[in-house]
């Protein structure tokens, strides 16, 4: 029996957290007109996924089709860097670990996700199943793939490294870098680039727009709402249309928290059955 038909496309779901699941930023970056496109990209990405040195947030997905019918999921997720001595590297982009727990709907509570993110090779994934008490070690997916059966990809969530594709400033606005990306494998992925419009302040990707293999627009992702939490700004509302279906997803936060000393053994296997709901209220 395949245990996972039970959580229909939640074996692609999450690396590390997420959430676009989190793009947030530090304001005490440089703000300068003659920034260069690999220092743009560099800032765009370790602001995006690597504010303070770990992370709590609610999480409520709103998943909605042409016909505007809606479902939802609501889970938490806690994330913690794991590079030693952390404090010293204002740069890092490193090793995460994640755990995702499952609050609604009801066929998917108390089940989690235990992600470990390890940029530059496939990352090591496990999914705890409660109705069957048994964990199952999840490999690397295709990440062009539909996010707990969302509008966003796998990749969206979990984050492209800047590797994959060539970079180019195209414009400069008042409050924008306007980036055009080209993959450097087009074969290996469904669209031919994708425009970026990074705020120039910030560095949070306001919006991303990804155009198919015959120069058509079919994605745009979007941030809708921004707060400053513990002097980070951060993202509190973002969105994923898909102008071919017609469909949305629109992702809500909610009790935002950086810096928390979240424990090392939080993120191993014991706590996927003992989940820790000192830090999952």
């Amino acid at each position: 029996m395949n245990s996972l038909k039970f959580l229909p496309n939640l074996k692609i779901f999450i690396s590390a957290y997420i959430v676009l699941l989190w793009l947030t930023v530090d304001i005490s970056l440089v703000y300068s007109e003659e920034m260069s496109v690999d220092a743009i990209v560099h800032n765009t990405n370790r602001t995006s996924y690597y504010q303070g040195k770990d992370g709590r947030a609610q999480v409520k997905m709103t998943i909605t089709d042409k016909q505007g019918r809606e479902r939802q999921r609501r889970f938490t997720i806690l994330r913690r860097d794991m590079e030693p001595n952390r404090e010293q590297s204002a740069d890092f982009t490193g090793d995460q670990k994640f755990y995702v727990y499952f609050h609604r709907p009801a066929d998917v509570n108390k089940t989690v996700f235990l992600v470990w993110k390890h940029p530059g090779k496939d990352d090591d994934r496990w999914l705890y199943l409660p109705a069957l008490d048994l964990v199952n070690r999840i490999a690397a997916g295709d990440e062009r793939t539909s996010f707990v059966g969302s509008h966003f990809f796998y990749e969206d969530v979990s984050g492209r490294s800047p590797d994959e594709d060539d970079h180019e400033l195209i414009e400069t606005t008042d409050n924008y870098y306007v980036l055009k990306n080209t993959p450097k494998e087009p074969d290996s992925v469904e669209f031919s680039y994708y425009k970026a419009w990074i705020h120039r302040k910030t560095f949070i990707p306001i919006k991303v727009e990804y155009y198919g293999k015959t120069g058509e627009k079919y994605r745009i992702a979007q941030a809708l709402k921004v707060d400053t939490i513990q002097g980070f700004p951060t993202v509190m509302k973002a969105q994923m249309e898909d102008l071919r279906s017609g469909g949305k997803t629109t992702i809500d936060y909610s009790k935002v928290e950086y810096n928390l000393s979240l424990p090392e053994d939080i993120f191993t296997e014991r706590y996927l059955r003992n989940p820790p709901r000192k830090y999952l209220r």
